[in-house]
């Protein structure tokens, strides 16, 4: 590559380009008309001597050389933004900005409400809309604007959008205080004895992959309730003798008296991340959002009993 035909606009035009996936929406973002930005393309491919993107069914595919070139170029590119912003003000006590966040109703519970109660202290102009996770279309959602934050696992979220890790998430069992057989050091024969509470996502599964760890050790469990949300179980279960397995978060930050303890096996944990379209990656507003959401969510994490 020759550096001395290097333009800055032209990698600006290649990051829009990686992210949409598609000239036209490239475009849109970067103001420009769809000649203007596929001449640019042909100068880009000249430049690094590779098509970067070929046409696919839906869209555009990026080259191998082009998907190696993607995150150097945005940490390049974030750091010219960073020099050119660093003077720019953004005071959270006079803002006003409104953003949606789509993610499941326990991350609605432990990360989103904490944010809420802290934005009307730090930020009281800043409104936030919640609304439930649809995986399947959140590309398009970003890219129209109608969602501007994600919660959810990180290796989930489409390629083209913006990833940040927040924390990671495992599970532990919860009872009513006093329940007559829920004690540490339980075993996985007694666990399978208790009457349990599961959650199925899309609705009345008794069955979950727990199920299949227990029977791997030859064990079966009694499920007497299956729900469609994990914010009923810790109600549920402090007015019954259900036990139920919930994310170490959603118990910590609980109203109800519980017992709480470590299940007797082994329980995948997952990861929680922020997701975000490139097109909010620069707004003062969105990020200082996010740094907020992210420190909130380091201060909140519950301490593992030793």
């Amino acid at each position: 590559m020759d550096g001395k035909r290097l333009d800055l606009n032209l990698l600006v035009t290649l990051e829009a380009l990686l992210a949409e996936q598609n000239v036209t929406r490239a475009a849109a973002r970067l103001h420009l008309s769809q000649p203007a930005v596929s001449a640019q393309l042909a100068r880009l491919r000249l430049l690094f001597d590779d098509p970067l993107l070929v046409p696919a069914q839906r869209g555009m595919t990026p080259t191998a050389k082009a998907v190696e070139l993607l995150a150097p170029l945005r940490q390049s590119l974030d750091q010219v933004r960073a020099t050119v912003a660093e003077k720019a003000n953004f005071d959270p006590a006079r803002a006003e900005l409104a953003l949606t966040i789509a993610c499941t109703d326990y991350l609605q519970a432990v990360a989103v409400q904490p944010l809420c109660l802290a934005l009307r202290q730090r930020a009281p102009g800043v409104r936030v809309a919640m609304c439930h996770l649809e995986l399947e279309s959140l590309d398009a959602q970003m890219a129209r604007g109608d969602v501007d934050l994600a919660l959810m696992t990180p290796a989930e979220a489409p390629p083209s959008l913006r990833t940040r890790h927040l924390f990671d998430e495992d599970y532990v069992l919860i009872g009513r205080q006093g329940h007559p057989r829920l004690r540490k050091g339980l075993s996985a024969q007694a666990y399978a004895q208790l009457e349990h509470v599961v959650v199925s996502l899309r609705g009345g599964d008794f069955a979950t992959p727990v199920d299949d760890a227990l029977a791997g050790l030859g064990l079966r469990r009694r499920v007497a309730v299956s729900a469609a949300s994990f914010l009923l179980l810790p109600q549920l279960v402090a007015a019954s003798d259900l036990v139920a397995l919930v994310p170490r978060r959603l118990a910590a930050g609980s109203a109800q008296p519980l017992r709480t303890v470590a299940p007797p096996f082994a329980v995948p944990g997952f990861a929680v991340g922020m997701v975000w379209h490139e097109r909010n990656h620069g707004h003062a507003g969105q990020r200082w959002v996010r740094e907020t959401l992210h420190a909130l969510c380091a201060e909140k994490a519950p301490r593992r009993p030793r």
